[in-house]
C-alpha cells in the first residue's frame, strides 16, 4: 500500500510516498480503507520532532519510531479484530489512529465513531483531535455554562472554529478574536461578536470575559488575565515561540504555576486522544447541523509535505485535509 513515511527527523521534505506492508488488525483493532485524514499541529510537531520533549516522551530520540504519519482518520472499515462488536466491513467511520496518511491503517474499536450521515469522509477527517479538544477545553477545563461570556483567540483555525460553534451550543456569548482575512468565516460561525486583532486590541478594551480560550498566538499572560473577570478562567491550549526545548509550552507552564496565587483559574491542558464518549457527541451535533467542519482544501495523499508546508504558514482557515 502507499503511505507517507519518515525515516528522520526533519522539516517536511523528509516526508515520502512509499510503498508499504499493509498493517493487520489484531483482536481488539479495525482496519480502515482510509478515505481522508486531517493535517493538525501534531503531524508537524511528530515530522520535526520539536520540542524536544516529545522525543523523550516515546516517539523517537534520534529517529521517528512511528514512521508514517497522521492521527486523524475517516474511512471505511475493511475488517475486524476477533473481539469488535460495534464495527463491521464497509461501515463508515471517523476517529484516530496512528498513521492515517496511508490507504490502509488499524485503530483501536474505541477510537472510533460512526460517520454522521450528512457529513463527507473529508469533512469528518478534520473533527476528530481539533474538535475535542475544544469540547474538552470548553466543557472539562472551562466548566462553561449558559450565558457566560466566552473569547476564543484563534477563532478561525483548526480548534477555534469547532470552539465558536460548541460555545454556541452551550448557549454562552461568544466573542471570537481572528485576523482579517477570517472575520467573516467567523462570523458565520454564530460569534457574536469578532474582533481582528490587526485593529483592535481585546486585552485594552476594556471588556471582561469570563472564559478565555486561547488557542493562538503568544500573548503575555498579564495580558490575558486582563481582559477576565476577577474569578475567570483562562484556558491555554496552543501557541507559539519558546524554542526548540519548550515551544509554545513555555505559557502553559507559567499558567500552571500562577494559578495557585491568584483568584482567576488558569489552565493549561494536556489533551489525551478522543475516544467514542467524546466523537459519538461531536458526530450527533454535527448530524444536527449544530456544528459543521470547517475544511480549507484538500490535497492528494501524495502531496502531505505541500499541505504541512501550507499549514506551517499560518493563514489555515479551519483545517486541512488529505484524501486517499
Amino acid at each position: 500500500m502507499k503511505a507517507i513515511v519518515q525515516d528522520v527527523y526533519g522539516p517536511a521534505e523528509v516526508l515520502e510516498l512509499r510503498d508499504v506492508d499493509k498493517p493487520v488488525a489484531g483482536d481488539d483493532d479495525v482496519l480502515l480503507r482510509v478515505r481522508a485524514a486531517g493535517v493538525d499541529p501534531s503531524v508537524w510537531h511528530l515530522m520535526t520532532g520539536l520540542p524536544y520533549p516529545i522525543r523523550i516522551m516515546g516517539f523517537g530520540l534520534r529517529r521517528p519510531k512511528l514512521r508514517v504519519r497522521g492521527w486523524d482518520v475517516a474511512g471505511t472499515v475493511e475488517s475486524v479484530g476477533r473481539n469488535v462488536t460495534r464495527f463491521r466491513p464497509g461501515d463508515e467511520v471517523f476517529g484516530t489512529c496512528e498513521g492515517s496518511f496511508a490507504e490502509y491503517a488499524c485503530a483501536r474499536e474505541d477510537r472510533l465513531a460512526a460517520k454522521p450521515p450528512n457529513a463527507g469522509f473529508e469533512q469528518v477527517a478534520a473533527v476528530p483531535i481539533s474538535a475535542f479538544t475544544a469540547l474538552y477545553s470548553l466543557r472539562e477545563q472551562g466548566r462553561v455554562q449558559p450565558g457566560q461570556k466566552v473569547l476564543v483567540i484563534g477563532a478561525g483555525g483548526g480548534v477555534g472554529t469547532y470552539a465558536v460553534q460548541l460555545a454556541k451550543v452551550f448557549e454562552a456569548q461568544v466573542t471570537g478574536v481572528c485576523g482579517t482575512d477570517k472575520v467573516e468565516l467567523v462570523r458565520s460561525l454564530g460569534a457574536d461578536h469578532v474582533i481582528d486583532y490587526t485593529r483592535d486590541d481585546f486585552t485594552a478594551d476594556g471588556r471582561r470575559y469570563d472564559l478565555i480560550l486561547d488557542t493562538a498566538g503568544n500573548r503575555p499572560l498579564s495580558h490575558l488575565r486582563r481582559a477576565l473577570t476577577p474569578r475567570g478562567t483562562l484556558v491555554i491550549v496552543g501557541g507559539e515561540g519558546g524554542g526548540r526545548w519548550l515551544g509554545g509550552l513555555h505559557r502553559a507552564l507559567g499558567a500552571m504555576a500562577l494559578s495557585p496565587f491568584v483568584r482567576q483559574n488558569l489552565r493549561a491542558p494536556f489533551v489525551k486522544e478522543p475516544t467514542r464518549d467524546v466523537l459519538e457527541p461531536l458526530a450527533r451535533y454535527i448530524a444536527a447541523g449544530q456544528v459543521t467542519p470547517v475544511v480549507d482544501r484538500t490535497y492528494p495523499l501524495a502531496e502531505a509535505a505541500d499541505a504541512i508546508r501550507h499549514w506551517g504558514k499560518g493563514h489555515t482557515r479551519g483545517k486541512l485535509v488529505l484524501t486517499v
